[in-house]
């Protein structure tokens, strides 16, 4: 197997030095010397006789129950599944648009696709997938872009999200409107969120593995975790759309955050690179509007009620929640529809899983550690 070529070029000063605070958490985060858990990756329900959730699970599957937006809430703890819960009419076999949650996805079929060798490395310039666009003098700055600075939104471009949005995906050729916008931040320097990175992504994928991004997804990642990916939205040209829309069940995102809990391995196999996982949780970039908020490639990292975590998130409260120190993983579906009470929902849909989840879990792990 051709080895993982993470490494950045020397010379390029892209980033700048980590704070105190970050390098705990980093050590919180990716602790020396712990081998990778051999639990089942999938979550299975509570065997016959357990005990029942704690009462906060309940009271947290209610309180969900009680937002006219909330479609699910599942709750995986030491390879159980403690809670699994459907609202507002939605069921266990309903799939969800996990929106920008894809981002995640596709950070990880990156990853698999270095592995492979079919990318070769994550300092690739990615002028060499778009030799027809990016040919004028004045696209030099735009060439200098690398496979890193879009997993990390660093890319430098002007967004294609928020308002400008509708602008692009009604444009004839999506790849072409992301890579010509105006450079407002040199290549690797500032966070600019935009999924027009992550579309970008999957075009480069389309073209290093000869697959749709579907295909290589159904092949490196549903198949392995014995699940049919349904197929998402594409662009103009057929690409499978990067970073949004994608279409999974509650439990298939469940089975996908548990990969990543595991450190990317499911029944013995190692389905996303052991390393790529870990790099995918560094904190690479600070979200501009949150300052306890980071991003690695592709994952939201910051801390849950004390404890390192990171998600993958998506508009609306589509969300995958890894506390690895807890052995945790929680899940959380809602209407997607653009609606003025969204961002309160989702505020409310992460403090249930703050308050409600993983601080009771945390003290019952507390508990029964003293015990033994």
């Amino acid at each position: 197997m051709k080895p993982l070529l993470f490494t950045c070029v020397p010379g390029r000063s892209r980033r700048k030095p980590l704070s105190a605070g970050l390098l705990a958490l980093l050590a919180l985060l990716f602790p020396a010397g712990i081998a990778p858990a051999a639990r089942p990756t999938l979550a299975k329900p509570a065997p016959a006789g357990a005990p029942p959730p704690p009462l906060a699970l309940q009271r947290a599957g209610d309180a969900a129950a009680g937002l006219p937006r909330a479609h699910s809430l599942l709750v995986s703890w030491q390879g159980q599944l403690l809670l699994e819960r459907y609202f507002n009419g939605t069921r266990a076999t309903g799939l969800a648009n996990i929106k920008s949650a894809s981002k995640s996805v596709i950070s990880a079929l990156v990853g698999i696709a270095l592995d492979r060798g079919l990318i070769a490395g994550i300092e690739t310039p990615i002028s060499s997938y778009f030799p027809e666009v990016l040919t004028a003098a004045s696209d030099a700055p735009r060439r200098a872009i690398t496979i890193e600075d879009l997993l990390t939104m660093r890319s430098g471009l002007e967004t294609t999200s928020n308002r400008n949005y509708g602008a692009w995906v009604q444009s004839p050729n999506w790849v072409r409107h992301a890579l010509t916008r105006r450079l407002i931040n040199p290549p690797g320097a500032t966070m600019e969120y935009s999924t027009g990175n992550t579309h970008l992504l999957s075009a480069i994928l389309t073209r290093s593995t000869g697959k749709s991004t579907w295909q290589f997804a159904q092949e490196a990642i549903a198949r392995p975790l014995g699940f049919q990916l349904a197929q998402w939205p594409r662009d103009p040209q057929g690409i499978f759309f990067g970073g949004n829309d994608m279409l999974m069940t509650p439990r298939q995102m469940l089975a996908f955050g548990e990969l990543y809990l595991r450190r990317g391995r499911h029944n013995g196999q190692q389905v996303v690179p052991e390393r790529w996982v870990a790099e995918s949780q560094v904190p690479r970039t600070q979200s501009r509007r949150e300052s306890d908020r980071f991003y690695g490639y592709g994952w939201w990292v910051r801390e849950l009620a004390g404890h390192p975590a990171y998600y993958a998130w998506g508009f609306g409260g589509q969300y995958i929640f890894i506390v690895p120190d807890l052995d945790l993983v929680v899940v959380s579906t809602s209407a997607s529809t653009l609606a003025e009470d969204r961002r309160e929902h989702r505020v409310t849909v992460f403090d249930i899983i703050e308050r409600l989840i993983v601080t009771p879990l945390a003290a019952d792990a507390t508990q029964t550690s003293a015990v033994n």
